[in-house]
């Protein structure tokens, strides 16, 4: 094993050129790594994942997917997919989703997702439990520098989403969902708690009875 495959196991950023991260990534033993690029430096983010990462990861995708469909928002989302601008940068979000008039943008049969070509994903979602630090930081420069709309923080351990409206190559924190409007932060944090007591069925059930209220209540 080289060097730098040794550096790779301890899931930090490290200095590469973009062919160093292409022979990594691309090789058979990180079939399963998540990947990321920039600024001439690569992470490469290995498994397991743990229950609770994996439960959260499956209850935020529900969610989003549910009230985009009680609202009719047209939605395509993407798990674990790959995004490239060739010889700069690369992530693989945990979710991502392409939203509204982008919703069909991306077609079947596509790989890696080229963004020389295709546009970014309008919604980006990071679910944090070990990642936390690099999410808030290094990553979300990625997202910003990739031009992504909005970005999600989920943090496994204090069961809680942190949102970020990204503008102009920055970010600023949000409370409602701009990509899906009408989507309370604090709703989803109020969903995540309710995993840690009862099982996802009938938070899904309590999540669809909050979201049809929403259609009910007249506007003011």
């Amino acid at each position: 094993m080289s060097e730098l495959q040794t550096q790779l196991a301890t899931d930090t950023w490290i200095a590469a050129t973009w062919d160093e991260y292409i022979q990594i990534i691309e090789n058979p033993a990180y079939e399963k790594a998540k990947g990321y690029y920039q600024n001439g430096q690569m992470r490469i983010e290995m498994p397991p994942i743990g229950n609770d990462h994996a439960s959260d990861h499956t209850i935020i995708i529900f969610a989003v997917n549910l009230f985009a469909s009680i609202k009719g928002i047209a939605l395509n989302g993407k798990d674990n997919c790959t995004y490239r601008t060739t010889g700069f940068n690369e992530a693989q979000p945990d979710v991502s989703y392409y939203i509204g008039e982008n919703a069909d943008v991306i077609p079947y049969g596509t790989l890696i997702i080229n963004l020389d070509i295709y546009p970014p994903p309008d919604l980006v979602i990071e679910v944090a439990n070990t990642s936390l630090a690099d999410d808030q930081g290094e990553k979300r420069l990625l997202y910003e520098d990739l031009g992504v709309k909005e970005y999600w923080i989920l943090n496994v351990h204090n069961v809680q989403v942190m949102a970020f409206a990204i503008e102009n190559q920055g970010s600023r924190r949000i409370t409602e969902s701009q990509v899906l409007p009408g989507l309370a932060i604090s709703l989803l944090n109020d969903a995540l708690r309710r995993t840690r007591q009862i099982n996802q069925s009938q938070v899904g059930a309590w999540l669809l009875t909050q979201f049809q209220q929403q259609l009910q209540t007249p506007l003011t």
